[in-house]
C-alpha cells in the first residue's frame, strides 16, 4: 500500500507551496508533467506567471496548474473529464487553501466549445498517441481563450511531429525521456 501511495504523489517545486506532496487519482493514463519537465517549463515562465491566469487542459494531477499557482498565479482553472481525478484535485485544492484555483469536470473539446475567457498561459497535455492536440489548438485559437501574445505549454509523446496554427511562433522545445514538450506563443490576436 505504501509504495502504491508514493506512486501517485507529485512534489510542488517552488513558490507557496513549495516542497508539498500532493496525492493525484491513481487512473490510468494520469502521468504527472516530472520534476525536472516543471523545472525548465516555469524557468521559461518565470518573467510571466506571476499574476498570470492559466488554464491546465486535461489536467490530471494538477502539476502544472498548481505548480503555477503555487508561482504566484492569479487564476488557474483545471479542466478534466474524469470524476475521480476532479475529485481528488479538490480535496488536494482544499488542503492547501487554494482558492484561486478552480477545477471543472468536463469533456475538454466541449468545455473549449463554450463561453471563452481569455487566458495568459494554457498548459495542453493530452493523453498520448489520440490525435487530440490539433483540434484543440485550433479551438484555443480560434475561439477567444488565449489572451493577446498568450503562451502555451504543448507536452505530446516523443518525436510528435508539431504543427502550430498560423499566427503562433514556437520559442522552446526539449525532451526528456518519451515526452517532448515545446512553449509557444501566440503573436497574433
Amino acid at each position: 500500500m505504501k509504495a502504491n501511495r508514493a506512486v501517485n504523489q507529485l512534489r510542488i517545486i517552488a513558490g507557496r507551496w513549495r516542497g508539498r506532496k500532493l496525492a493525484f487519482a491513481p487512473v490510468p493514463g494520469v502521468r504527472p508533467t516530472p520534476d525536472r519537465v516543471r523545472e525548465t517549463l516555469f524557468n521559461w515562465l518565470s518573467p510571466c506567471i506571476n499574476g498570470a491566469r492559466c488554464l491546465d487542459l486535461f489536467a490530471g494531477s494538477g502539476a502544472l496548474g498548481i505548480e503555477a499557482a503555487s508561482r504566484g498565479a492569479s487564476r488557474v482553472v483545471l479542466v478534466d473529464n474524469d470524476a475521480a481525478v476532479v475529485t481528488r484535485l479538490r480535496e488536494q485544492l482544499a488542503l492547501l487553501q487554494a482558492t484561486q484555483v478552480e477545477v471543472v469536470q468536463a469533456n475538454v473539446d466541449r468545455w473549449l466549445a463554450g463561453h471563452a475567457e481569455a487566458f495568459d498561459v494554457v498548459f495542453l497535455d493530452p493523453p498520448f498517441r489520440e490525435g487530440l492536440l490539433p483540434g484543440c489548438m485550433a479551438a484555443l485559437d480560434a475561439a477567444g481563450w488565449l489572451a493577446t501574445n498568450a503562451y502555451i505549454y504543448i507536452e505530446a509523446e516523443r518525436h510528435y511531429e508539431l504543427v502550430l496554427p498560423a499566427g503562433w511562433e514556437l520559442l522552446r522545445s526539449k525532451h526528456a525521456g518519451q515526452v517532448d514538450y515545446h512553449l509557444a506563443r501566440r503573436v497574433s490576436g
